[in-house]
């Protein structure tokens, strides 16, 4: 019986992913869920109690994906530059995805304020990432460099949500600012 509850809400999981992909936070709908898994909508109710609930558990088994794929760019980087370039790159792009810019949203504004001091705290396990990239390039104070780094990343999200720029532009544009500012002294 565990095990079939398990599976269930696996499937409502993958389903709640798959309606944002295709047609973003309206399309994130109990019904919707119900019928993509061919459950009843009233058992959807027994998974979950609001959208806002499947965004927080797709946010805690997503993030920690998304943090994987960014460790691993910067992993696969030869220097410490590259490594901060491939923090910038990757998380841009994962912020590009359909599915994740939809939770974004809807976490904004359903979530309880609990929910969003995690999903913060997640993402500050990301700049823990640069930090250790920043003391190794001998930086004064890695922890708010780190910090400004994330901002850029965040400010860059934020325009290229815009669509002002092409994202690759925006993109490259948030990597040498970034790089300019940690650039070794001397």
């Amino acid at each position: 019986m565990a095990e079939h509850r398990h599976m269930q809400r696996a499937a409502l999981l993958d389903a709640a992913r798959s309606l944002l992909a295709e047609g973003g936070q309206s399309a994130l709908t109990f019904p919707a869920l119900a019928e993509r898994t061919g459950l009843a909508r009233s058992s959807v109710y027994e998974y979950f109690r609001s959208r806002a609930a499947v965004v927080e558990e797709l946010c805690e088994a997503d993030f920690p994906v998304w943090a994987g794929e960014v460790e691993a760019a910067m992993l696969a980087a030869d220097s410490p530059e590259e490594r901060i370039a491939a923090y910038v790159r990757s998380q841009l792009a994962l912020a590009g995805d359909r599915r994740h810019r939809a939770v974004v949203a809807i976490s904004s504004g359903e979530l309880s304020t609990a929910a969003r001091e995690r999903i913060r705290a997640a993402h500050g396990s990301l700049i823990d990432l640069v930090v250790g990239v920043l003391d190794e390039l001998g930086h004064p104070d890695p922890r708010l460099g780190a910090s400004l780094v994330q901002g850029v990343v965040d400010a860059a999200v934020r325009r290229a949500e815009l669509n002002a720029e092409p994202g690759p532009t925006v993109a490259e544009h948030a990597v040498r600012m970034v790089l300019r500012g940690i650039s070794r002294p001397g």
